[in-house]
């Protein structure tokens, strides 16, 4: 609420000053933007002279995303909370072209204003599965995703769902991740100082760490004396931090305390903004999240060709694209750590290491594009500006 403070001033401040046509995108959060960013890249490419606004309903995604300037955004906002007065003067306000939602997050009244105004309204990145309440009966949240005029699939069976209530403008196109993570990882950061730290060593990257991997990851680091391990926690708390350290029987430093590391074998990553770049110096990562409240993205190791290890879904409906890696070979589950312990032990032969590679790059290369079928399919449909 404190956020939103001024939100229509700053809004309507940035369009007079800036009238020109607009394209809308909004977001849930940090990871729904990461999916636009490919899309958002595409468009710009395709329309050079359109201006591009991105909203945020989370704080974290918002905060992140403002502390320094997006390539290709022009504004952002939060959007507002969803009412009706509310959401027709910021959709009026702002005067998009086109909208663009990523993934789920679908307003009513936002959507209801857009429709209003004749502005064609997208969903993408779309990943739907049969309890959802669009898909249980005709009702309130069916009648919102009706109302889309092109909705862009990951997968095919969200494709049949849509077919299965009767919406005729779905379209497969695949994850934007697999644009996104191929992107990041031609184009890294650099951190010289971890660069000269793992400079010929094998590295484990544990990224998005919650405390119920940690007691699988524990007992694996104080069984291994070849590899040097770089420890992201999802939490940047520093006590439990501090526990895991007394636990693991190897000497561990904190990024912020030093850019010396020669003297650790374990490094603790205490910021925000660093994991995604920090595979490139991984032979195997670990993604936590998957014994509680959801695992975190698999995908950005997988785009540098490293192979990615996760806990045993509580709900693997709700994340498809873990099934898939394991599947296709790139991808690991594990429910404890003798299992994990065997599993790297297995990795470290040199055949079976080298096949989860070539699997990881083989299924992101074999997914990118749907950035690119996603406008083009947009500005065909909608070639006058939108309206």
């Amino acid at each position: 609420m404190k956020g939103r403070k001024g939100l229509m001033q700053k809004l309507s401040v940035f369009r007079s000053e800036n009238p020109g046509n607009l394209a809308w995108f909004h977001v849930a959060s940090l990871g729904e933007y990461e999916q636009a960013k490919p899309v958002i890249e595409k468009f710009k490419k395709a329309k050079p002279d359109y201006l591009i606004a991105v909203s945020f309903f989370s704080p974290s995604g918002y905060d992140i995303a403002t502390r320094r300037p997006q390539p290709n955004v022009d504004f952002i906002s939060y959007i507002p909370l969803d009412r009706k007065s509310a959401a027709l003067q910021f959709v009026k306000t702002l005067n998009p072209s086109f909208a663009f939602f990523a993934k789920y997050d679908l307003w009513h009244h936002h959507i209801l204003a857009l429709k209003s105004q004749k502005v064609p309204t997208i969903l993408f990145s779309a990943s739907f599965r049969e309890d959802q309440k669009y898909f249980s009966s005709n009702g309130f949240f069916q009648k919102i995703l009706m109302r889309m005029d092109l909705v862009f699939t990951q997968n095919q069976k969200s494709l049949e769902l849509l077919d299965s209530i009767g919406y005729e403008q779905g379209i497969l196109a695949g994850d934007t991740r697999f644009d996104r993570v191929r992107e990041s990882a031609s184009n890294p950061k650099s951190f010289p100082e971890i660069e000269a730290w793992v400079s010929g060593k094998k590295v484990m990257v544990l990224g998005s760490v919650w405390e119920e991997d940690m007691q699988l990851l524990i007992p694996l680091i104080n069984s291994r004396s070849d590899f040097f391990w770089i420890i992201a926690p999802h939490d940047l708390n520093p006590e439990p931090m501090d526990k895991w350290s007394e636990s693991i029987q190897k000497r561990s430093i904190k990024y912020s305390q030093s850019k010396d590391f020669s003297n650790s074998e374990v490094l603790f990553i205490d910021n925000i903004g660093m994991l995604s770049s920090l595979y490139q110096y991984a032979s195997l990562a670990y993604v936590g999240g998957a014994f509680g409240k959801g695992l975190h993205n698999i995908l950005e190791p997988l785009g540098f060709g490293v192979p990615v290890i996760f806990g045993e879904l509580k709900n693997p409906q709700k994340f498809p694209e873990a099934a898939i890696s394991v599947k296709e070979g790139c991808g690991f589950s594990v429910k404890d750590a003798e299992g994990l312990i065997q599993l790297v032990d297995e990795l470290q032969e040199e055949n079976r290491y080298s096949q989860a590679v070539n699997a990881a790059n083989s299924w992101v290369e074999s997914n990118l594009g749907a950035a690119e079928i996603i406008v083009s399919k947009v500005l065909s449909n909608f070639p006058n500006h939108g309206r």
